[in-house]
C-alpha cells in the first residue's frame, strides 16, 4: 500500500493509507519502537500505551466481524477464529501490506538484527497504529480500517480455511501417523516482561516448523501456522 520516504515518517503513511489526521502526534507516537528511547535517551513516549489499546479495539472489531459474519457458529468456533485472525502471524502480514515496519523509528539493535521485519514488532505496530487511529478518530473509523484487512479474509473463512490451525495439523498428523504433533518450546528471548517464546512443531521427532510469539500459546500457533503451510505445501506437489 505504502512507499516509505524514511523511518517514522507518519505523514506519508497517512497519505498512503488515505487517512486525514486530526492529532499526527498520535500516529507518530505509535512509530516509537521501545529501542530507540532505550539507547538514545530521548523523552518521547514509546508505541506501547497505543498498542495496549488498539489490542483491545482490534478484539472488538474481530469479535463483531464474525459474529455478524457466521451466525450459525458456536461460541468454540468464533473464539478460534478470532484467535487466528488477532495473531502475531496474521498482524504481521497486514503490516506489511502497509509497509508499517519501513516507518518504524528502531534502536540500532534491533535495526540490525531486522526488526523491520520481525512478526512480534511488526504485530505490535500494528495495534499500536490501530490504537492512534481509534483516539483520533473514534471506533467507526478504527473498525472500518481493519475491515480493510478483514475482508481479504471473509472468502477463505466462508471456505473454512480460518479453522485453527493447531487442531487442523492434529488431524492431519492424526490421520497418517496416528499420533498428535508435538510442541517443544526451544528458547525465550527479551526481558521477563517482553518474552518472546520459540516453539517447535515435530511430527515423529522431526522437526516440521517452528513459530514465535509473546507466550507459549502464541508461539504453538504461529508454529502450527507455518507446519500447514509445509502440509499444504506438500500436498499441491
Amino acid at each position: 500500500m505504502a512507499k516509505a520516504d524514511a523511518a517514522g515518517d507518519a505523514i506519508s503513511l497517512l497519505a498512503a493509507l488515505k487517512l486525514k489526521p486530526r492529532s499526527q502526534a498520535l500516529y507518530d507516537q505509535a512509530l516509537v519502537h521501545r529501542s530507540i528511547l532505550n539507547e538514545t535517551g530521548q523523552t518521547l513516549a514509546s508505541n506501547e500505551r497505543l498498542e495496549f489499546l488498539g489490542d483491545s479495539v482490534l478484539g472488538l472489531v474481530v469479535a463483531r466481524f464474525l459474529f455478524e459474519a457466521f451466525p450459525d457458529l458456536s461460541e468454540g468456533q468464533l473464539a478460534r477464529r478470532k484467535s487466528q485472525l488477532v495473531s502475531t502471524t496474521m498482524l504481521a502480514g497486514w503490516s506489511r501490506a502497509m509497509d508499517l515496519g519501513k516507518y518504524l523509528q528502531l534502536g540500532k539493535g534491533e535495526e540490525l538484527t531486522g526488526g523491520r521485519d520481525k512478526d512480534t514488532l511488526l504485530a505490535d505496530g500494528f495495534e499500536a497504529w490501530l490504537g492512534a487511529l481509534y483516539m483520533d478518530q473514534g471506533f467507526e473509523a478504527a473498525e472500518a480500517f481493519v475491515a480493510r484487512f478483514l475482508k481479504d479474509q471473509a472468502a477463505a473463512s466462508a471456505g473454512g480455511k480460518l479453522a485453527d490451525s493447531k487442531s487442523r495439523l492434529q488431524e492431519h498428523t492424526q490421520k497418517l501417523y496416528k499420533r498428535p504433533p508435538h510442541y517443544r518450546v526451544v528458547g525465550t528471548t527479551g526481558p521477563d516482561h517482553e518474552k518472546i517464546f520459540e516453539v517447535e512443531v515435530l511430527v515423529e521427532g522431526k522437526i516440521l516448523a517452528r513459530g514465535r510469539g509473546k507466550n507459549k500459546k502464541e508461539a504453538e500457533q504461529a508454529g502450527a501456522d507455518a507446519a500447514m503451510k509445509v502440509v499444504e505445501g506438500k500436498k499441491a506437489r
